[in-house]
């Protein structure tokens, strides 16, 4: 019926309009004609229920949100007159072959090819999922990527192709529609300026991107760039190599003083002693959240070892997130650390020096051929042919003949990211090598005990210990050992960083980079007012990471409760994240069990218990994804929430609910 408002046959409004541009919007339609937004399909068969409170938020229909993410643009110089000089052919074969390494190297550091543009490629680290190293990864993908050309042009006969990058790292928004791409934003402009400005065979990267990677990639200073299309010059730096280290380890000079630790320390050290004078495997793992002081622990345990007046042959491994051939990575890095091997060794370098470790350490002719096949599997020398039963034998003689010379510490970092068969190994070592001096010390976050909940427990010769944030004193010692500071600034950072040592020691850095610290007579002083204290640039990734680990359902009710920046009660969850009490209970009891939040029970009222962000900075983090449409959206909520509730109860709370409104307009 013509210019009817409700369906004859089922009562159900005919009256649509588009959620996000608010355009009419006919029966049957799919898609707005005003802005293309999707449009959910309706059904005349679902009565509505009228409403009883304050309105759920609609269902995302989306995944939009802001990111961080890191951006690569490379682009071929020479490309032109090359294609000029060559038959189309050949040309042909070589874009494929540049086409094959980019998205090869790429995928190897876990990136996503947003699109080829002619002969220039580019690519995003950070979404959909972020990792804490996602802008590591960038970069080493760019500085690969810029050598694989220049192998490359050798075999194309085109002595003059060389590739030059860009990196730039920021926040971006991602695209609704993946045809269309993966994400928009300044980032992606400047980084294609960036890559346009860097010479022939070289990878540039702006401030953001060398302040977080500085420990791991080498950089020389490419001065200040005028860029099309940005209003100020910007600083940029040139990517030189990376650097072979151990992660962590701070090649800036900003080492704070070891505080707080002291009986975890002395407990490490007395379990080795009493390993080895047992003439037992012991393992201990230490558990705790990103930047909370487990490598810091693991150095100063070596630092103990060095001192010792009886030899110990110490083995670091490090697991890997991510690469090929990773599964065992952290036990080869200790088999070359004992023979010392570069990473980068070649394959006759490798069988040389396995041969003449083996020469020394395994003194049995029969023993030293049946470790000998099995190390080299392990270390890429050799073909897979044994079973995994009989590598993991070869693996465990080896260390145990070198137990047989000197006691044997095998240090495992970032446990997490170990393959499950690294972790087999490691119990079947517990298990097989009781009559040896062989002390395993494993790092690890919580995270592991979601893939093997209690482990290590229940394997015969293991302890665990798991290490809190510091408390206030602590944190102030760690402070002092790297800059003067006045109390009130002190306590600002000791409050941004709620005990974890890497937080404050990257608030620091950021501040000095930023020129709110500046060095005298060899410490840093303020200069000046400390100003905002906004989340490091080296912690947004490893933060983002964190949030993206969580549930769907608990990631989304962190991002919902972020525009509360103090406490809030179960009834504030349930109203702005729309679900029910038993839904909403046990997503925050599980958020609570990870220490995203933490919660101040009311022993009188259960359903009064208050809950807030264990850590101001994931909050932040997880405020900074939410799109304007979200925020506005939460704040409006939460001001209806707490106008409601505490008007009911004779509070007046005016200020905190026109501050909400402000953030909504």
């Amino acid at each position: 019926m013509s210019g009817a408002k409700f369906c004859t046959e089922c009562g159900s409004s005919l009256a649509t309009s588009c959620p996000d541009c608010g355009s009419v919007t006919a029966p049957g339609q799919n898609f707005c004609a005003e802005c293309g937004a999707a449009l959910a399909p309706r059904s005349a068969s679902v009565p509505v229920a009228p409403a009883t409170g304050p309105a759920a938020p609609a269902p995302r229909r989306d995944t939009a949100e802001l990111r961080t993410v890191s951006v690569l643009f490379v682009d071929l110089v020479g490309y032109t007159s090359l294609s000029e000089r060559l038959d189309p052919e050949d040309v042909r074969d070589l874009l494929g072959h540049y086409f094959d390494a980019a998205r090869r190297i790429v995928d190897r550091y876990g990136g996503t090819i947003e699109k080829f543009i002619g002969d220039a490629v580019m690519a995003v680290w950070g979404t959909p999922v972020a990792r804490e190293d996602d802008v590591e990864r960038a970069v080493r993908a760019a500085l690969e990527l810029v050598d694989a050309v220049a192998a490359l042009r050798h075999g194309a006969r085109a002595p003059d192709l060389q590739a030059r990058a860009g990196v730039v790292t920021g926040q971006a928004a991602l695209l609704v529609k993946p045809e269309q791409g993966v994400v928009v934003g300044d980032r992606v402009n400047t980084a294609a300026r960036v890559q346009a400005a860097a010479e022939p065979g070289t990878v540039l990267v702006d401030d953001i991107t060398r302040q977080v990677t500085s420990t791991a990639i080498a950089y020389e200073d490419a001065g200040v760039h005028e860029l099309k299309g940005k209003s100020e010059p910007v600083h940029l730096w040139r990517a030189v190599e990376v650097l072979a280290g151990t992660p962590g380890v701070d090649r800036e000079g900003l080492r704070a003083r070891f505080v707080g630790r002291d009986a975890d320390l002395r407990l490490v050290k007395e379990l080795f002693h009493a390993g080895v004078s047992r003439r037992s495997v012991r393992l201990v793992a230490i558990s705790g959240a990103a930047g909370v002081g487990k490598s810091r622990l693991r150095a100063e345990f070596l630092e103990y070892l060095t001192q010792l007046p009886d030899c110990v042959l110490w083995h670091p491994g490090r697991c890997l997130p991510y690469g090929d051939g990773v599964a065992y990575w952290a036990l080869a890095e200790m088999v070359r650390h004992r023979l010392g091997l570069p990473e980068d060794a070649s394959e006759e370098e490798t069988e040389a020096k396995l041969a003449a470790g083996l020469e020394r350490w395994v003194l049995d002719p029969a023993e030293r051929a049946f470790v000998a096949l099995r190390l080299g599997v392990l270390l890429g020398v050799a073909k897979p042919g044994p079973s995994r039963e009989e590598l993991f034998a070869g693996w465990r003689l080896f260390f145990e003949r070198l137990s047989g010379h000197s006691p044997v510490v095998m240090a495992f970092e970032d446990m997490h990211w170990a393959d499950d068969g690294l972790l087999d190994f490691v119990e079947y070592l517990l298990d097989w090598s009781t009559e040896h001096p062989i002390f395993i010390l494993v790092l690890a976050r919580p995270e592991l005990a979601e893939r093997r909940p209690g482990w290590p427990a229940g394997h015969r010769g293991a302890a665990a210990g798991y290490l809190d944030p510091l408390g206030e004193r602590a944190m102030e010692e760690l402070l002092d050992s790297v800059a003067t500071l006045p109390i009130e600034a002190k306590h600002r950072i000791i409050s941004h960083a709620q005990g974890i040592p890497l937080y404050a020691i990257e608030t620091v850095r950021a501040l000095a980079d930023r020129g709110a610290l500046v060095e005298r007579d060899g410490a840093l002083v303020l200069a000046g007012e400390l100003g905002e204290l906004d989340v490091p640039p080296s912690l947004i990734s490893l933060l983002g990471a964190r949030l993206d680990r969580l549930a769907p359902a608990e990631r989304e009710m962190v991002k919902a409760m972020s525009v509360f920046a103090g406490n809030f009660p179960l009834a504030a969850v349930q109203a702005l994240s729309g679900l029910p009490a038993a839904a909403a209970n046990a997503t925050l009891a599980a958020l609570v069990r990870k220490h995203v939040l933490t919660v101040q029970p009311d022993p009188l009222s259960p359903d009064r218990a208050q809950y807030h962000f264990a850590q101001i900075l994931l909050r932040t983090v997880a405020y900074d994804m939410l799109t304007k449409r979200e925020r506005q959206a939460g704040h409006l909520a939460a001001a209806e929430y707490l106008s409601r509730v505490f008007a009911n109860e004779g509070e007046d709370v005016a200020e905190v609910v026109a501050a909400d409104y402000l953030q909504a307009y």
